[in-house]
Order: structure tokens, then C-alpha cells, then sequence
């Protein structure tokens, strides 16, 4: 049987939990659930940032090179020559750039967020336990060599 503990305040929950890992329980042994999240609990379980951010960064670079490059191409090929101004002047493009910057990197941590949460998968997100508003650890390196 699998070691179980409950609680209804994250103090103990968070007590519990640093002397599992000071015990030398791995953290990938650890099952964890939580009603909200709690502070500190990375540090604890040694979690690593996660990588959506270079989802994030690749959508911004990507809007940022497409909002200068498009304007740039469109006045080269059809250029408006009004009152002897450059064609290429970047004041007014920024303002393209900087709406595909923050549009592309939206859409790429959106897309990332369900690359790495792998979903959509209803299994993946259903559990068949309620614990409602209880912190649970479960400990599975018992009974493991």
C-alpha cells in the first residue's frame, strides 16, 4: 500500500513534504495534489524552470522579424513616393512589429503550453480521485530498491 498523508493547511503539507526529500525521497517518487498552488514548493522538490519560455521567445523574434519584414518588402515592391520621404522609414513600422511581436509570442506559449502539458488528452486531466480542498502526498518509493 501506498503511504498517504492529508492535509487541510499547506504549513504541515509543506513540512511533511521537506522531511520526505531531506529523507532522500526522489522527487519523481513524490505524487503530489494540491487545491492551490504553494510557495516554495519548487525549491523543495528541486523542480527546474519550465521551458515555455523559449516557446515564448521564438513566437516574439519570429512576429518581430515578420513585422519589420513584411512592411519593408510591400514598400519595395510597391513603393509610394509621397512628399520625399524615405520608403523605409522604421518609425511607423515599429508599430506593426511590436503588434506581431506580442501576437506571435502569445500564440507560441499557447502552443507550447499544450505541447508540454501534453494536451488535449482527457485522461491526462481527469482524476479519478476528489480530494477537493486537501493537500495529498503520496510516497511510491516504498517498497522500491
Amino acid at each position: 500500500m501506498i503511504p498517504r498523508w492529508e492535509y487541510e493547511d499547506p504549513e504541515p503539507f509543506v513540512k511533511k513534504l521537506k522531511e520526505l526529500r531531506e529523507r532522500g525521497v526522489p522527487a519523481d517518487r513524490i505524487a503530489v495534489l494540491m487545491p492551490y498552488p504553494v510557495h516554495g514548493f519548487e525549491q523543495i522538490m528541486g523542480l527546474k524552470p519550465s521551458p515555455l519560455r523559449f516557446f515564448t521567445l521564438g513566437g516574439a523574434l519570429t512576429g518581430l522579424v515578420l513585422g519589420f519584414a513584411f512592411p519593408i518588402l510591400t514598400v519595395r515592391d510597391w513603393p509610394l513616393i509621397t512628399g520625399g520621404k524615405p520608403l523605409i522609414s522604421i518609425p511607423p513600422f515599429v508599430v506593426i512589429a511590436f503588434a506581431l511581436t506580442i501576437l506571435l509570442g502569445a500564440l507560441a506559449s499557447f502552443v507550447g503550453f499544450l505541447h508540454l502539458s501534453r494536451l488535449p488528452s482527457v485522461p491526462g486531466i481527469q482524476n479519478p480521485e476528489e480530494h477537493g480542498n486537501r493537500f495529498v502526498i503520496e510516497d511510491h518509493s516504498e517498497g522500491v530498491s
